[in-house]
This record gives C-alpha cells, structure tokens and sequence, in this order.
C-alpha cells in the first residue's frame, strides 16, 4: 500500500528533517513539500493525497485551519499537526485532525503516527 503525502512547515530546517524521515519510511509517496498551506489545498485538489503533515503555527493559514479546509474538500485526507504548542494534543480532537504529534519529533514518532494511519485504513 502505498500512502501519498504532503507536509507543510515554513521552517526550512524542520521540513528537510520531516521530508529525510519520510523519504526513509516504507509505504510513504511524498507528493510534495511546501513552506505555504495554500499550496497544500492547491495539490489536494488536483491530485489524490492520503496523508498531510503540517506544522501549526504558520503565516497566513494555520494548520488548524488548514485541517479544517481540507477536511471540506472531495476527498479529505487524513491530517498530523506537528507543533510545540503545549496541550495540544488535547485540542486536536476538537478540530478536523487525525493525530498530533509534539515538536521536536523522532523517526519512531513520525514511524508512529504513520503505522496508525495504515491501521486506520486496513481497518475499512
């Protein structure tokens, strides 16, 4: 199975580390990665995408929003915010999220939310 994804951070250093750790993970097409979320809603409308990482505290569009809008779009997909923002992950089911992963991440952390994704999928 193949899992297509997208991440979206406008931290140049952290979207190398996410785009290393992805590009290393089995399963995972990276379709794209991007410092901007509109250009995120721009792909999901053109193409199939699975799976969306996101950083939350972005200009413009917040990953917060950006879940919420994608979640209105044909075919939603699933969205991980990434952020240190304290209390968070508590936050994350009262918004249009699949999961919450804290800043700084590890491979096991990303690997993590990934595997949960595939179980949610399998289980259809």
């Amino acid at each position: 199975m193949s899992i297509r994804t997208v991440i979206v951070d406008n931290d140049p250093e952290l979207l190398d580390k996410l785009t290393g750790i992805l590009e290393d993970t089995e399963e995972i097409e990276l379709r794209g990665r991007f410092e901007h979320p509109a250009e995120v809603l721009a792909i999901v409308e053109r193409e199939p995408v699975d799976l969306v990482f996101s950083d939350v505290v972005m200009p413009d569009i917040s990953g917060i929003t950006l879940a919420a809008r994608l979640a209105e779009t044909a075919h939603p997909p699933k969205v991980v915010l990434l952020s240190d923002i304290p209390g968070l992950s508590i936050k994350t089911w009262n918004i249009k999220a699949f999961g919450f992963v804290p800043k700084p991440y590890t491979r096991g952390d990303i690997a993590g939310m990934v595997s949960l994704y595939r179980e949610s999928v399998q289980g259809r």
